[in-house]
Parts: structure tokens; C-alpha cells; sequence
């Protein structure tokens, strides 16, 4: 039987885009976020585009509010295609929002500020804040591209972005729940499932996010389960891909010292008939 990890390919939503997926929540993460103070939550409209038998893309949250419409993805591991697919989303909500609208007339038809945001809470990031560009991805580097796109990529691990956990109470639970599960987890003998029934017993009793995890407790059982043991899963990847890279150099790096081995040895041969040459004389 295989150890290897297994990830339903299928699975779509995650214990983030669930806690934020209330026009409250979301409101107070955008408050956080922007540095503002707004509690009209009436006036924040979801957008989210969701998987379809035509549409086959599904982005983490989407809304529009004060003019901007802002989307929001949430990531455990570094995709360094993100600043790509915020165009891919960014195209199909305005070809939404402009559906009933005639874009070849002469006015000017005005639509939301796009703003792209990952929260991240994978381990391969230490800074607190970086940003990201489409034009990175361009195959030619241009001093002024045509065509670009900055995405703002936000550490939410613990002990990382301290106004933004503060602003948002939401964010800074969630950041503290994940964290102990990595904890829980690394204990030695202890199942991924134990990790997490012990985080949310916890948070819980602590009152972090306890109104939704005594709500959703189910659901944010399974869904930890499976983005820890899909976090895993493209970790073991990159594992395994470094030692097939590493076993390569290592047999490139024999061959290459076989060779350098008999190239030594012919040298000698060559030198010492050419002693032999030189005594005869």
C-alpha cells in the first residue's frame, strides 16, 4: 500500500473563504487591510465568481465596495502564477458587470478600481508584505509595460503583520487556530485529525473564533484536515522533484568524474612514453 498523500483535486472551499464569506467579515478584513473605518456593510456587494458548467474558474472572494472591487485569495503555498489568474478573474466579473452595457459606443463606460490581494499563511514567506506583478511573468522585460497588474501579498501567519491582526480580530483568530494545528501536528505520534479537534476544542474555550467554530465545527474539521494534508502533499512534490534534481547531479557529476579520471589517466600514459621517448634520445 502507498504512503503517499492523496488531495481531492475537487474540494473548492477552504475554513479562510468560509469565515470571510459574511459581508461583515469581509468589511472588517477590507477595514484592515485599507486602514479605514467603514461599518456600512449594506453597501458591500459579493461578487464571487463561482465554478460553472461553463465557467470553469472559481476565485476565493470577490466584492465590490466605495468604487473598488476588490479580490481577495487565500494561499498556502506560493502560486507563481497568482498576478495571471487575477486577470483571468478580473476579466470575467467585468464581463459581468458591463453584460448589459454597449462597450462599442462613443461615452465612456466606468467600472470599479481593481485591487488584488493573497493572504498568505504558508511557511516559504518571512516577510510581512510583498508585492508581485504581471509583467514579472512577461518572457521580455519592458521599461513601461502596456499591460500590468500588482497584487499586494500579505503574511497572516503569527507574529507577522500586527495592525492588520489587530484591525481584524477574524484574521488574527484564524491565524492563531492554523498556527496550532502546525503545532499540534508536528508532535511525534500525533494524526493530523488529533491536531485538529484539539485546535478547535481550544480556540473554543478560549474564544477565538468560537461563535464559528461552534457552528461550523464539522465542516472546519474536514476542511482542516484537507488543506493541512494538501499543504503536505505539494510539499512532498517539491521534496521528491529536489531529490530526482539532486540524484541527476549527483550521476552527472560521477559521469563527469569518471571521465576526468580517465582523461588523467591517458595524460599519464602520455606523459611517462614520452619520459620513455626522451631517455632513448
Amino acid at each position: 500500500m502507498s504512503n503517499k498523500l492523496t488531495v481531492n483535486s475537487k474540494h473548492k472551499d477552504t475554513v479562510f473563504r468560509m469565515l470571510f464569506n459574511s459581508k461583515k467579515e469581509l468589511l472588517s478584513l477590507y477595514n484592515a487591510v485599507n486602514g479605514t473605518n467603514y461599518d456600512n456593510v449594506d453597501d458591500l456587494e459579493i461578487n464571487t465568481l463561482e465554478e460553472g458548467v461553463f465557467i470553469k474558474m472559481k476565485n476565493d472572494i470577490s466584492f465590490v465596495f466605495g468604487f473598488e472591487m476588490s479580490l481577495y485569495e487565500h494561499q498556502s503555498t506560493k502560486c507563481g502564477n497568482i498576478c495571471l489568474r487575477f486577470l483571468f478573474y478580473e476579466s470575467d466579473l467585468l464581463a459581468g458587470i458591463v453584460a448589459k452595457e454597449d462597450i462599442y459606443k462613443s461615452s465612456v463606460i466606468k467600472i470599479p478600481v481593481p485591487r488584488f490581494v493573497v493572504f498568505y499563511n504558508g511557511t516559504g514567506m518571512t516577510e510581512d508584505i510583498e508585492t508581485v506583478r504581471l509583467s514579472d511573468q512577461f518572457e521580455k522585460k519592458v521599461a513601461t509595460p502596456e499591460l500590468e497588474l500588482t497584487a499586494t501579498i500579505i503574511n497572516i501567519n503569527e507574529n507577522h503583520n500586527p495592525k492588520i491582526m489587530e484591525a481584524c480580530k477574524s484574521l488574527r483568530d484564524y491565524s492563531i487556530f492554523v498556527g496550532r494545528i502546525r503545532r499540534y501536528a508536528a508532535v511525534p505520534d500525533t494524526t493530523i485529525e488529533d491536531a485538529v479537534v484539539k485546535s478547535i476544542d481550544e480556540c473554543i474555550s478560549e474564544g477565538i473564533l468560537e461563535d464559528f467554530l461552534r457552528k461550523n465545527r464539522a465542516e472546519v474539521k474536514h476542511m482542516s484536515i484537507f488543506e493541512y494534508n494538501e499543504e503536505l502533499h505539494e510539499k512532498s512534490i517539491r521534496e521528491e522533484a529536489a531529490e530526482e534534481y539532486n540524484k541527476i547531479i549527483a550521476e552527472k557529476d560521477a559521469e563527469i568524474a569518471e571521465k576526468d579520471t580517465a582523461l588523467a589517466e591517458k595524460d599519464a600514459r602520455i606523459a611517462e612514453l614520452e619520459a620513455l621517448l626522451a631517455a632513448k634520445k
